[in-house]
């Protein structure tokens, strides 16, 4: 699928596809892009009945010259302690970012997330999160109980430390993988339900009878590789280190 800013010749294709009477899904479907980017798109540039190709790509133009001029100045580079490149580092956060995006995480929740992750001690207060990231403390406040609140993150204040620190540790990935694993669960026992009642033997209930049977079969895979790495860190916190 594509990604990236609509094209000139996408936003016609769109003007072209409002005039025939198609729907958002219809259009998106043609360009190979979620309907939400079509409705976004023809939304706020006036709309299906005066949404204009030229006019749409103009509009976005003054938009991102209006950004890049209300752009605040640019982080500083990361330091360069254990002989890093500040450069290579902050190059690496950036494109990290765009991954947790693409992932379906909010942009301010992914620099968030990338900024603490990137950091040796991987705690970071809310001063320290808006100092590097030039954003507003309500930004951070907002970025950060929403990543608490799915569990990617936890809030920390040491014995007679005035602030608190949000911490991210090495086993985000499990605690998210675990959430889908419940997911999967739930979808599971409402899929073997769908069967029975629409009966195993027809074709809808065959269906829910073997998506049930996949997700179970995903999550038998899951729970082996979180016990698979759980034993791994494990024996690597017990071995003994080396000179």
């Amino acid at each position: 699928m594509p990604g990236g800013r609509l094209t000139t010749e996408e936003r016609r294709l769109i003007a072209a596809g409002l005039a025939e009477g198609l729907g958002y899904t219809e259009i998106g479907r043609r360009l190979e892009r979620p309907a939400s980017t079509i409705m976004r798109e023809v939304t706020r540039n006036g709309g299906p009945e005066n949404y204009g190709a030229d006019r749409a790509q103009e509009a976005t133009r003054h938009r991102a010259r209006r950004r890049r001029q209300d752009a605040p100045p640019a982080p500083p580079l990361p330091d360069s302690s254990h002989g890093r490149d500040p450069r290579a580092v902050q190059d690496f956060t950036e494109s990290f970012t765009e991954l947790l995006l693409q992932q379906g995480l909010p942009r301010m929740m992914s620099r968030v997330l990338a900024c603490l992750l990137v950091a040796d001690s991987g705690a970071l207060t809310a001063a320290e999160l808006v100092q590097r990231l030039r954003v507003s403390p309500a930004s951070i406040s907002h970025a950060v109980t929403f990543l608490e609140e799915q569990g990617m993150i936890t809030r920390e204040r040491a014995p007679g430390a005035r602030r608190e620190h949000y911490v991210v540790d090495d086993e985000i990935w499990l605690r998210s993988t675990l959430a889908a694993l419940q997911m999967n669960d739930v979808l599971a026992a409402a899929s073997k339900r769908g069967s029975d009642v629409l009966g195993a033997a027809t074709p809808a209930g065959d269906r829910f009878a073997s998506s049930a049977e996949f997700l179970l079969l995903v999550n038998e895979a899951l729970r082996n590789v979180m016990d698979q790495w759980r034993r791994s860190r494990a024996a690597a916190r017990t071995e003994p280190a080396h000179d």
